[in-house]
C-alpha cells in the first residue's frame, strides 16, 4: 500500500457526487510523442538489446497511426534520436530522424532530450553532459531548444530540462525567457513539455537519473502553481505515470520504442526473458493523444504495441474504428470492477548497475490507472482498509477529479480507527458496502444508524455473509473459502429484513451475487425486476472466478463472453451497479481466474471487449431495451437488443462462425438498411447493407467470417423508410 505522503489535496465538493463538470465543447486534439531513439540506420543500434534496432520501424508505425488521427500538430518530448552528441553519427541519426517525421501530415514541435544535447550533470554516469557545443550541434540539426508557440489561444512553452542545474550560461537565460514568457501570457491556457519529468512520483522523491534535481525542480513546481500550468507533458522515463498538483495535471510518456526495463520491478511478474527481460514489453509502448476541450482536456493512453512498418510498406486506408474513450468524459460506464491487488502501490526499483546504482529508487504503479483510464471505467470497488493509508487517499482525491467513484467494503461495522477512517474520509465515497453474517444484521441497525448520520449522502450495500448452512442446500462441500452478497432465491429474505423501519433508514441496495455458473444476462435483468419489487436499487456482482477454489477460470474466451453479456445487459436498462470481481489476472492464492488485464496491466480480450462496447453503447442517445426472442446459440447470435429505430445483435463466437442472416423482431417493418459490424477484440468497424427476407429475417449483403464476439447493428430496422445515412465513425 501507498506509503508515500500525507493528504495534500484540498477537499473538492464534486468528489463522491453522480457527474463531472462539463468539458464544453471540443477545440481540437493533438498528439504527443517521447523517446523514439532513431538510430542512424533502419535496422542497426549502437546499443547491446536487439529490440533497439527496431525503433526506426516503429516511429515510422506511429507517425502512420497519428495520421490518421488526424491531429492539428504533433509535440515530440525530447530523445529523438539514439546515438549521443559526441558519437560520429549523431548527425546521420537526425538527418534519418527528418526523414521519418517527413511523412506526418501535420507540424511537429521538438523538445531537447538527454541524447539529443547531452545528460544532466552527474559525474558518476558514463555519458556525457550536456554542454553549450551539444547545444549548438542540437539548434544546427533541430532548431530552438527552448521556445512556445500558441494554438487556438492556447500557449505551449518547450523547455530544455537538461541545462537545469547546469550552471551553462544558457541556463540562467532560459529561466529568464521562461519567466517573462509565463508571465505575459495574460490568462491564457498553458500546456509545457519537458523531457526530463521534475519528479515520477512524489515531489519530495531524492535525485535520481529519471527526475530533476533541486532547487531547479522546485523553481519549475512553483511556476507551475503560481502560472496555472493546466498540464506537463515529460519524457525519459520510458513508462507512464499520472500526477496532479493544484490544477496541473503531469504526465510522463511511454516510448514509442521501447520499455526501461529496470521498471519492470512495478509488476508481481516475472519479465518475459523472449522480450528481452522487459525492454520489448510491446503493449507499454505508445503515445498520447490529447482532446483540448473549452474548459480542460482529455489525455488519451494510445498503446501502439510496437508495431513496425518496413520502408516500402505500402499504406492503405484502414476500416474505422471506435472512438477513443476515457474515464474523464465518458457518458455511461455502469459495469464496475473490484480492485484486489494493490492500485497505488509503491514499489523499490533495485539497483541494477543500469542508470541508477547506488540507490533504491521507491516509484509508484500507475499502470492500474492508464489501464483503467483507457477502458473508461468509472466505478471501483475496494476494501475499506484503503482509507488508512494516507497516499492511497491521494491517489483517490486525484483519481475522483478524473470521474472515479469508489465503493469500499468490509466485513460488520467497523469500529476504532476504521470507523474513525471511514467518518473523516466519506467524502471519498459514494458508497460502503457492509457484509455482515445476516443472523447480526437487526442488532447493527442502530449503529448503521449513527453511521449514515455521520456520513450524510455516504449510500449503504448490505451483503449477506454466506455461511456453511448457506452452502448446503447447494450440496457444496464444506470449505474454509469466503462468500458474501445474496442470491435471487434469497428475495424473501430482503423483503422481511426491509419490514423492520429502521432497515430503510439504513438500506440503499442489497449486494446481488451472480455466480460464474449463472447466465450474467438473466441475473441482472432479474436483479432490475427485484430492486423494483422491493423498492431498493441492486449492487450487482458478477463472479468471474469459478464457485470452487480449486478450479482455474483461464479460458480467455469463456471470460470475454462473459464481460460482453454482462456489459449488455447493464447497458439495456436503467443504471444499475454492476461490479467484475476482479480488475486483473489472479494468478496464484484461490480462486485463480483471468481478469480483464494481466499482472502487467496489459489488456487481456475481455479488457478489449469492455473498452469498445464502452466505446459504442456509451455514445448512444437513445434507452437500450432487451428483446425477447427465442434465439438460443445459433450461428453465435445469443442476445438481441433495440436502441431506437436500430436493432442490435451480440455474437458470442466461439468457433469460426459465417453469418449472413440474422433474426429479426417481429415488429420490424424496415425493407433494407445499413449496419455496422463492430468487431469487439479491435474495435474496428465494418459498413455493410441488409435487406428483409421473404421469411422476415436479416440478410446480410456480404457474409461475416468471425472467430470472436462482434455486435452488429442494423440502423433504422423499426422505420417504415431508411432515413439514416450510416457513415463510419
Amino acid at each position: 500500500m501507498s506509503t508515500s505522503s500525507s493528504d495534500h489535496q484540498q477537499a473538492d465538493p464534486s468528489i463522491g457526487g453522480p457527474d463531472l463538470p462539463d468539458l464544453g465543447q471540443l477545440l481540437f486534439r493533438f498528439a504527443v510523442i517521447a523517446d523514439t531513439h532513431v538510430t542512424e540506420q533502419e535496422g542497426s543500434s549502437s546499443s547491446p538489446w536487439q529490440v533497439n534496432k527496431l525503433a526506426n520501424a516503429r516511429c515510422r508505425s506511429v507517425v502512420r497511426q497519428i495520421n490518421r488521427a488526424e491531429p492539428a500538430f504533433v509535440l515530440h518530448l525530447g530523445d529523438l534520436v539514439h546515438p549521443v552528441p559526441a558519437q560520429a553519427t549523431f548527425g546521420d541519426a537526425a538527418r534519418r530522424f527528418h526523414e521519418l517525421m517527413a511523412e506526418l501530415k501535420c507540424d511537429l514541435y521538438l523538445t531537447a532530450g538527454n541524447h539529443d544535447v547531452g545528460d544532466k550533470p552527474l559525474d558518476w554516469m558514463p555519458a556525457g553532459a550536456v554542454n553549450e557545443s551539444y547545444i549548438s550541434m542540437y539548434e544546427e540539426h533541430f532548431g530552438k531548444h527552448f521556445y512556445s508557440f500558441d494554438s487556438a489561444g492556447v500557449h505551449f512553452v518547450v523547455i530544455n530540462a537538461q541545462i537545469i542545474n547546469s550552471g551553462l550560461p544558457s541556463e540562467a537565460v532560459q529561466r529568464e525567457w521562461l519567466e517573462n514568457d509565463l508571465r505575459g501570457c495574460n490568462g491564457r491556457r498553458i500546456f509545457l513539455c519537458t523531457h526530463y519529468p521534475p519528479y515520477v512520483s512524489s515531489a519530495n522523491e531524492p535525485s535520481s537519473y529519471d527526475n530533476i534535481d533541486e532547487p531547479g525542480r522546485s523553481w519549475l513546481l512553483e511556476l507551475f502553481a503560481k502560472f496555472k500550468v493546466e498540464a506537463v507533458f515529460a519524457g525519459h522515463v520510458h513508462n507512464f505515470w499520472y500526477d496532479r498538483r493544484g490544477e496541473t495535471e503531469l504526465y510522463i510518456l511511454p516510448s514509442t520504442a521501447f520499455v526501461r526495463q529496470d521498471y519492470s520491478e512495478l509488476f508481481r511478474i516475472e519479465p518475459d526473458p523472449d522480450l528481452e527481460n522487459g525492454r520489448d514489453d510491446r503493449p507499454k509502448l505508445g503515445y498520447l493523444l490529447v482532446d483540448v476541450h473549452e474548459r480542460g482536456h482529455v489525455a488519451h493512453t494510445v498503446r501502439s504495441f510496437g508495431e513496425v512498418n518496413d520502408p516500402d510498406l505500402v499504406v492503405t486506408a484502414e476500416p474505422s474504428r471506435l472512438p477513443l474513450v476515457h474515464t474523464k468524459t465518458i457518458k455511461s460506464a455502469p459495469v464496475g470492477l473490484d480492485l484486489r491487488h494493490p492500485w497505488a502501490e509503491i514499489v523499490e526499483v533495485a539497483a541494477s548497475g543500469g542508470v541508477d546504482e547506488f540507490e533504491r529508487k521507491l516509484v509508484r504503479n500507475d499502470y492500474p490507472v492508464m489501464a483503467l483510464w483507457e477502458m473508461g471505467t468509472r466505478k471501483l470497488r475496494i476494501p475499506l482498509h484503503d482509507l488508512f493509508d494516507a497516499g492511497t487517499r491521494d491517489r483517490m482525491r486525484i483519481l475522483a477529479r478524473m470521474g472515479h467513484r469508489f465503493t469500499a467494503y468490509s466485513y460488520d461495522v467497523p469500529t476504532g480507527a476504521l470507523l474513525d477512517s471511514l467518518v473523516q474520509h466519506n467524502d471519498l465515497l459514494v458508497a460502503w458496502e457492509l457484509v455482515i453474517a445476516w443472523d447480526k444484521a437487526l442488532d447493527r441497525l442502530h449503529q448503521v444508524v449513527a453511521l449514515k448520520r455521520a456520513c450524510p449522502g455516504l449510500r449503504i450495500i448490505w451483503s449477506k455473509l454466506r455461511s456453511h448452512q448457506d452452502s448446503k442446500p447447494a450440496g457444496v462441500r464444506y470449505s474454509h473459502m469466503i462468500s458474501h452478497g445474496f442470491t435471487l432465491s434469497e428475495s424473501s429474505t430482503m423483503e422481511q429484513f426491509l419490514k423492520n423501519p429502521l432497515a430503510r433508514q439504513t438500506l440503499d441496495a442489497f449486494a446481488l451475487r451472480i455466480a460464474r455458473e449463472d447466465s450474467p444476462w438473466d441475473g441482472i435483468h432479474a436483479g432490475r425486476a427485484l430492486s423494483s419489487v422491493l423498492g431498493v436499487d441492486m449492487a450487482i456482482q458478477v463472479r468471474l472466478a469459478a464457485s470452487t477454489p480449486g478450479v482455474v477460470a483461464d479460458d480467455a474466451a469463456t471470460v470475454a463472453n462473459r464481460v460482453a453479456e454482462t456489459m449488455m445487459a447493464a447497458f439495456a436498462g436503467p443504471d444499475i451497479d454492476v461490479f467484475f470481481d476482479t480488475f486483473n489476472d489472479v494468478d496464484r492464492s484461490f480462486f485463480a481466474r483471468l481478469g480483464l488485464v494481466d499482472r502487467r496491466y496489459n489488456p487481456r480480450l475481455a479488457g478489449s471487449v469492455y473498452r469498445n462496447i464502452n466505446a459504442l453503447m456509451s455514445q448512444s442517445t437513445e434507452p437500450v431495451t432487451p428483446l425477447e426472442h427465442p434465439l438460443g446459440r445459433g450461428k453465435g447470435v445469443v442476445r438481441m437488443l433495440a436502441s431506437g429505430s436500430d436493432v442490435w445483435h451480440l455474437v458470442l463466437a466461439d468457433e469460426e462462425t459465417v453469418i449472413d442472416v440474422l433474426p429479426s423482431p417481429s415488429d420490424a417493418i424496415a425493407q433494407s438498411g445499413t449496419c455496422r459490424d463492430v468487431d469487439l477484440e479491435t474495435g474496428l468497424v465494418t459498413i455493410k447493407a441488409w435487406h428483409r427476407t421473404a421469411v422476415g429475417k436479416f440478410r446480410l449483403d456480404k457474409p461475416i467470417h468471425c472467430r470472436g464476439l462482434r455486435l452488429i447493428q442494423l440502423v433504422g430496422a423499426f422505420a417504415p423508410t431508411l432515413v439514416i445515412a450510416m457513415s463510419t465513425p
